[in-house]
């Protein structure tokens, strides 16, 4: 049997050629996620920068100003301090529980920014279950901080574990409901339906004006599932050390930190997505559409709006954040768990069938 040499090659040729496509494929699948990845960073970082800048300005004080202009890059020193210093681990602890925790937390909430939308074409999954995955996925953080404060063998982090837990539960169900009545005004719990629905009449057409009730409650449900002053009882200073937090160091209490920020950046943009209607520009294009249709650019220049309108609306809301952790004091915890049980869960149900009810008599 003669073997053609020439036939040989063109085989391992064209094997090479697959082989590149395959790999060319599975780094564009990746691609997507690491720019989200690198976005989200940047977020925290300027996040955590703004902070500490609107943090020394109520107290009339001078803040991050050394590393890099304006102190913009004090975030990123800390996180690389951090990085070096030691890591201890309790030695009567468990283990693999201590060590698991923090990875918990922090992927958890990462899965989340999946489903978020940035423009109509600019969501990493649109899912027909997009805010419920959310509500599914972020429940799962509070588990991770339960076994952190059960894996350090300290009665202050177990306590700090149970506050946790105890507020997540307590705050979530409420939450539930107001997405719940979202969906049910837009016909849909997909992320970017959500925002469509929005956008018919512009600023009119949010759901906040729709929705003020379920508006509130989800503010107050999300910033105490962010933990935020005045919610802040599973880390209380006075009373637990830091919580659970109180045996880590090094760059597991760095994921702690992390994740705290990366909670409250997403609680942020669910609140322009569901209720301050996401990408949209808030004039209705019907009433300036002969002179320029801002609802419905395309291209370079639309995707940039439309990632531009989304952060202005989300640090707007964050500057709401901050400045609320300055203004109230913490509640004890019988008060904080009277305030979802016993006012929101009520006050959610009954936006709930209000809702419902609309609905129904409008068909």
């Amino acid at each position: 049997m003669i073997i053609d040499i020439t036939e040989v090659q063109a085989i391992n040729s064209f094997s090479r050629l697959e082989s590149l496509k395959e790999v060319f494929e599975t780094i564009w699948m990746l691609f997507p996620i690491l720019i989200l990845i690198f976005g989200i960073t940047i977020g925290v970082l300027v996040i955590v920068w703004l902070e500490r800048e609107i943090s020394a300005g109520i107290q009339q004080r001078v803040g991050p100003e050394y590393a890099g202009p304006l102190g913009i890059l004090q975030a990123l020193a800390d996180g690389t301090k951090l990085l070096f210093k030691e890591n201890l681990i309790p030695s009567r602890g468990d283990t693999h529980l201590f060590s698991i925790g923090p990875s918990i937390a922090v992927i958890s909430i990462l899965i989340s920014y999946s489903v978020i939308p940035f423009g109509s074409r600019l969501v990493l999954a649109d899912l027909s279950i997009g805010v419920f995955l959310w509500i599914a996925i972020s429940s799962i953080a509070p588990i991770g901080l339960l076994m952190s404060g059960y894996g350090s063998n300290n009665k202050y982090s177990f306590l700090g574990g149970l506050r946790a837990a105890a507020q997540s539960i307590s705050y979530e169900i409420p939450l539930a409901l107001c997405v719940l009545a979202i969906s049910l005004l837009s016909n849909s719990s997909s992320t970017v339906d959500i925002v469509e629905a929005q956008s018919k009449y512009g600023f009119w057409g949010w759901n906040l004006w729709r929705q003020p009730i379920g508006f509130i409650v989800f503010i107050i449900s999300s910033l105490a599932e962010c933990e935020r002053l005045p919610f802040d009882l599973p880390e209380a200073e006075e009373e637990l050390v830091a919580g659970y937090q109180t045996e880590y160091s090094g760059i597991k209490f760095g994921l702690f930190y992390v994740a705290s920020y990366l909670n409250l950046l997403i609680s942020s943009l669910f609140v322009t997505v569901l209720y301050l209607g996401g990408w949209n520009f808030s004039i209705p294009y019907i009433y300036i559409s002969e002179f320029f249709e801002i609802n419905k650019v395309d291209g370079v220049f639309g995707t940039t709006l439309d990632i531009f309108i989304t952060l202005v609306k989300t640090f707007l809301f964050l500057f709401i954040t901050i400045t609320t952790r300055w203004t109230l004091p913490r509640l004890r915890m019988d008060q904080l768990l009277n305030l979802g049980w016993k006012f929101l869960l009520p006050i959610s149900l009954g936006n709930l069938l209000l809702t419902t009810s609309f609905q129904l008599l409008s068909l």
